[in-house]
């Protein structure tokens, strides 16, 4: 007993505290519900940035592509180096024991530092989650109070049918339990007490309700009080009107309802659309090897993070475009918007992405490395990569990016149901060591192919 009365009195102190807090500042709930998550979701970014996160740019994947290149020329060339001191070796009688070759980790410090754009979802969903559940909750209020206020004036009308007076009436009926606009009617009623005129005490009550449907409808009933004549009718119908209005847009809400399947679908066929164009399509159309756009071949456009952020942002507009046809205010789309960029992050991730946190796989050398080939015409032998996840495990159906460079005409595909897939790049003409490189999510295998001239 003493634990439930102690709680009652800290509620009651905070209560006190907050309300003169928000009667000395004038704070509103936006600044709680959308100004402190807005903060919170810059912080979050601020620190994403100053802890080395980045987007995955242009520049950065060339430099990963130099890097790669470099790496395998060099073992290209030891490989060839121990090749040909085996050969000589053989020659004398004399057996060399191969030196097993020591892999460096990679530091875990450079690991996804290139997921900018997920960390900036995860930040839009902080700045906007609270904002949206608050007006959702909101509105739901006052809904109530909006019905119950036209049951209170029906209960008003009754009692000035028996006689009693418009602020006699209200008081009495303030002491009744009216639902969602109890306190509000008790508010008012307590103003009239202490000697304020029926219209001061009525209009409060319409601000501390915020509602303009209840605005209009207590100017109506302050004019009938003043004018005089059958004000218990006119209440009776002012009660009987807004009933209907409030049918009229709960009736419309509901068959606008309609337009929130349809973004939902389009959101999804979205989805669909790009999974079926980066799995299907884009495979074909990458792996041309042309010099196009201003001299960037096509297989190194990233268009899955493209396809990303597209679907991201289409998801944040569609959600604001709901809740502005639905329910004629853009806040109330932020809830449809947070529903749909999770659902779009969730099947992009799963999906679409290799770029998608998480896709972490092992691509090995299975056969084909080290071909020695005239440039310009196909491998003989097909290059092998097999792709594992951080099990051991094959992963059937995943789409493997294959680029070659410095040039040359290379497919992309995916993996058959043991893990493996399969190419036959054409190099370039020019001699030298070409070097193909198996995407799969963030992990990438390599292999070299050696050409030692061209056909003119």
């Amino acid at each position: 007993m003493n634990i439930a009365m102690n709680i009652e009195k800290y509620r009651l102190i905070i209560g006190r505290y907050v309300q003169i807090l928000t009667l000395r500042y004038d704070i509103k709930r936006e600044y709680l519900t959308l100004g402190i998550p807005i903060f919170l979701a810059f912080m979050i970014l601020l620190m994403a940035v100053l802890t080395g996160h980045s987007f995955v740019t242009d520049e950065a994947s060339a430099g990963a592509a130099v890097s790669d290149e470099a790496a395998a020329k060099h073992a290209a060339y030891e490989a060839l180096v121990a090749e040909m001191e085996a050969a000589e070796a053989a020659e004398r009688g004399e057996v060399i024991v191969a030196e097993e070759e020591e892999v460096e980790p990679e530091p875990d410090e450079e690991k996804g530092k290139d997921d900018l754009d997920h960390i900036m979802v995860f930040a839009v969903l902080v700045a906007i989650i609270p904002y949206s559940i608050d007006s959702l909750l909101e509105k739901r209020k006052l809904q109530r109070r909006e019905l119950a206020f036209s049951e209170f004036l029906y209960k008003l009308s009754e009692l000035m049918r028996g006689g009693i007076d418009p602020v006699k009436g209200f008081i009495n009926l303030s002491k009744t339990n009216l639902g969602a606009i109890s306190t509000h009617a008790q508010d008012a009623a307590s103003s009239m007490v202490l000697g304020k005129s029926f219209d001061e005490s009525m209009h409060r009550m319409s601000r501390s309700m915020n509602s303009r449907l209840v605005a209009r409808y207590i100017d109506v009933v302050v004019q009938a009080a003043y004018t005089g004549g059958n004000v218990a009718d006119l209440l009776f119908r002012t009660s009987e009107d807004m009933r209907s209005v409030i049918a009229i847009q709960r009736e419309k809400e509901a068959n606008l309802k309609q337009y929130i399947v349809i973004f939902y679908l389009a959101q999804g066929i979205i989805v669909m659309l790009t999974y079926i164009l980066s799995t299907s399509l884009l495979p074909l159309i990458q792996g041309v090897g042309m010099e196009m756009l201003g001299g960037a071949g096509l297989s190194d456009i990233d268009f899955e993070r493209g396809f990303f952020h597209m679907i991201i942002l289409n998801a944040l507009f569609g959600g604001l475009i709901i809740g502005q046809i639905t329910e004629g205010e853009i806040k109330h789309g932020f809830k449809h918007s947070a529903i749909l960029i999770i659902l779009s992050y969730i099947a992009c991730v799963t999906l679409l992405l290799p770029a998608g946190v998480g896709a972490t796989y092992t691509i090995s050398m299975v056969s084909g490395d080290a071909q020695e080939v005239m440039g310009g015409i196909p491998l003989q032998q097909p290059i092998v990569f097999n792709v594992t996840d951080t099990n051991g495990a094959p992963v059937p159906g995943t789409f493997v990016k294959m680029t070659i460079s410095p040039d040359g005409i290379i497919t992309s595909s995916m993996t058959d149901e043991d893990g493996k897939v399969s190419v036959a790049p054409i190099p370039g003409s020019d001699a030298g060591t070409y070097i193909v490189t198996a995407t799969a999510g963030e992990s990438k295998g390599t292999a070299t192919i050696i050409v030692n001239g061209g056909d003119d």
